[in-house]
């Protein structure tokens, strides 16, 4: 095994417009993403009716603690009668949410069409 993880990280970029809060995720998100993106997600639901985007368009893996983290935004976003969009088009994150039963659980959205611009 090696020392030197090839994997691409996760570089959170991120805007408001509008009162929606669009966060851009690019690379994996997983164990290491939960724990740095987590905290930051959890300031961003605090509020009441948080409006909160997360683009996953170049993102190309997710694993169960991504799940958790996407899973956690959700219930914070709903419990504060807000609102969470996932911009995705990828099948492969469909699949998986299908497999684990969280097919129904997100908003899902192809393109940011309804996101402000910046």
């Amino acid at each position: 095994m090696s020392d030197t993880d090839t994997r691409p990280t996760t570089r959170p970029t991120e805007r408001t417009a509008g009162g929606t809060t669009v966060v851009t995720l690019s690379g994996d998100v997983d164990l290491v993403t939960a724990l740095s993106l987590g905290p930051r997600l959890d300031v961003l639901t605090a509020g009441p009716r948080p409006n909160l985007v997360l683009d996953l368009r170049q993102v190309p893996f997710v694993d169960c603690a991504g799940l958790g983290l996407l899973c956690r935004a959700r219930n914070r976003v709903a419990a504060r009668g807000g609102r969470l969009r996932l911009v995705t088009g990828s099948a492969s994150f469909r699949r998986l949410l299908h497999h684990s039963g969280l097919a129904d659980a997100f908003h899902l959205v192809p393109e940011p069409a309804d996101i402000p611009a910046a």
